[in-house]
């Protein structure tokens, strides 16, 4: 066995690379389909608190499409050999934790909860998509909040902040707070689990220039935006 050169990076076979991005992929998707998972048990849960049958139609028909987007991840993960509750399990308790510390005080903080947390996660896996390989960048993709229901969210907060304005100030500070949660949440897990590494090796320059701090203030920007359109200070 020869010794590497002073100061040059060890030799990693294409095998260990594979193996490194086969391992990401399904971290990937077993942190995706515990968050749709539970996206479905929150939001069939606030429904009952939903101050029309309209409103709790609304959260309903969401949750039955968090449910549907999870049979998506668990079909791709059952077409690698993996099974999905094994690949969920690890991401268990950070995400149950994380939504014990932002639980909602009413059906106002549920509804601003999957605004911020449903874009959030699709920016995030929409940004680490364009390293992926085809077959799971079309789960993300397919997995992401529709235009539809982000209008509809946005069109309903838009009009609970316009019949009671002192809302506002409490769901701005909301906002604040679950954005910070969400984004030490992401870093942590991706920390926790090489979710921003470990990836294709003709990628790595490109990821390279897509550090976490860069990610993460892309995130907050976008996050920023929505806030404004909503007429809140972000």
């Amino acid at each position: 066995m020869t010794d590497q050169p002073a100061g040059s990076a060890p030799k990693v076979s294409m095998g260990e690379l594979n193996a490194r991005y086969d391992k990401f992929v399904v971290d990937l998707l077993g942190v995706m389909a515990y968050g749709e998972l539970s996206a479905f048990e929150r939001l069939s849960s606030d429904a009952r608190y939903s101050p029309t049958l309209a409103d709790r139609a609304v959260l309903g028909r969401m949750a039955v499409t968090e449910f549907e987007h999870f049979d998506l991840v668990r079909a791709r993960l059952r077409e690698m050999g993996i099974d999905a509750e094994l690949a969920m399990r690890p991401f268990q308790p950070s995400i149950d934790a994380f939504h014990d510390r932002t639980r909602p005080a009413d059906w106002y903080e549920s509804l601003m909860k999957a605004y911020v947390i449903d874009a959030i996660s699709g920016d995030f896996y929409q940004a680490i998509s364009e390293f992926l390989d085809p077959a799971t960048r079309g789960v993300i993709n397919q997995v992401q909040v529709t235009e539809e229901s982000g209008e509809l969210m946005e069109t309903r907060l838009k009009r609970m902040l316009a019949e009671d304005p002192r809302l506002a100030s409490r769901l701005a500070l909301w906002g604040r707070r679950l954005v910070g949660e969400a984004l030490t949440q992401a870093q942590r897990v991706g920390s926790e689990h090489s979710f921003l590494m470990g990836l294709m090796a003709e990628n790595r320059e490109a990821v390279a220039g897509r550090d976490v701090v860069n990610l993460m203030a892309e995130l907050t920007k976008n996050h920023s935006r929505r806030m404004s359109r909503l007429g809140l200070t972000a």
